[in-house]
């Protein structure tokens, strides 16, 4: 069983903050991530949506870079039809040697139908796109020319002067929805995270493992994430959790208001129901503590990606949360992970 760890997923979600606070202040909470031993720090990419202010991650990024001095970071998802993936390759060899070799590299398609037209670029093409992309940036990164022939793209003999840190490239990342999906993740030897409900998460998770024992791979990452905050009572959290938590969710839907659409993946308007189904905990640490030990045992998960920062937190709100988490959650759920690690080696 593999060591447990802790990363970030942001959406840089705008809270009804100008542009420049919301990036000062951002970085500043990243630099408490540094300091308070988590992992790693993954970032959404959305466009013309105040859900997501990093469109272009790889800028926000590079502050990350800058302002930090363990802690790994990357997209969550670059979303790779939207980008030439030999230029792409470029910025992600840049990231890696700005940070030293610590960028993890999350690629997906697009969720949202929406944010691909805007950009022109047509949703149906999606997935074929997305599969010509990841094979000219695999080759990008770990070879010394690039020859593709495809569809959508195209190159001849095209030399590589930037490679990644990182060999032969930089771990890669995927967002798993579904059983099957996880087959194919763990075939290509990616780590996975899951948005899933509990019960889901936990089939998600079986199928990627049993995918990694096939090809014969291990060390790989298999998280859930989870909306989480953390105060010094139950009562503390949950109000600070159901004021930001529907800032937020005015956010996610804000660009399917504009074209009169719905998502793809309908998040409930209340905290409390998110709490309910397992997709958020907001209560004192040891309550914290429980609930998601609860669910890295059920899904057997070896990483917990928490959103600890959304909607209209202050800067003191979310360093106090963050504070909580790390220093009383993170040393409980290590230990309850490690107690499971001893009762299973003892087992065989």
């Amino acid at each position: 069983m593999t060591e447990l760890k802790f990363g970030i997923f942001d959406h840089l979600d705008r809270g009804k903050r100008t542009i420049d606070d919301l990036y000062d202040q951002r970085l500043k909470l990243i630099e408490q991530y540094d300091h308070s031993g988590f992992y790693a720090y993954h970032l959404a990419e959305h466009h013309s949506t105040p859900l997501g202010m990093a469109p272009s991650p790889s800028v926000f990024l590079a502050s990350v870079a800058q302002r930090t001095r363990t802690l790994r970071f990357g997209p969550l998802v670059y979303l790779l039809p939207l980008y030439h993936p030999i230029r792409l390759a470029e910025e992600i060899a840049m990231l890696d040697h700005l940070s030293h070799g610590r960028l993890d590299v999350g690629v997906g398609r697009g969720r949202s139908p929406i944010e691909l037209m805007l950009y022109g670029s047509d949703y149906a093409q999606g997935q074929a796109i997305f599969d010509e992309a990841l094979a000219v940036l695999q080759q990008a990164v770990a070879e010394d020319h690039i020859n593709f022939s495809g569809k959508h793209f195209t190159f001849r003999n095209v030399p590589v002067e930037l490679r990644p840190v990182q060999k032969p490239h930089p771990p890669f990342w995927y967002g798993v929805g579904s059983p099957e999906s996880a087959d194919e993740i763990a075939a290509k030897g990616f780590n996975a995270v899951t948005l899933a409900k509990p019960a889901v998460a936990a089939e998600i998770a079986r199928h990627y493992y049993a995918g990694l024992a096939r090809t014969g791979q291990s060390g790989r990452r298999m998280g859930i994430c989870r909306f989480v905050v953390v105060g010094d009572t139950d009562q503390e959290a949950r109000a600070l959790a159901i004021r930001a938590y529907p800032v937020w969710h005015e956010s996610f839907f804000e660009l399917f208001r504009r074209f009169d659409q719905k998502p793809q993946q309908a998040w409930p308007n209340d905290f409390d129901v998110m709490q309910a189904q397992g997709l958020a905990v907001a209560g004192s640490a040891g309550t914290v503590a429980r609930m998601l030990g609860d669910q890295l045992e059920l899904v057997g998960a070896n990483y917990l990606v928490s959103q600890l920062v959304f909607g209209d937190m202050t800067v003191d709100e979310a360093a106090k949360s963050i504070g909580l988490f790390a220093s009383k959650v993170m040393p409980s759920l290590v230990a309850a992970h490690d107690a499971r690690k001893v009762a299973a080696a003892s087992s065989v």
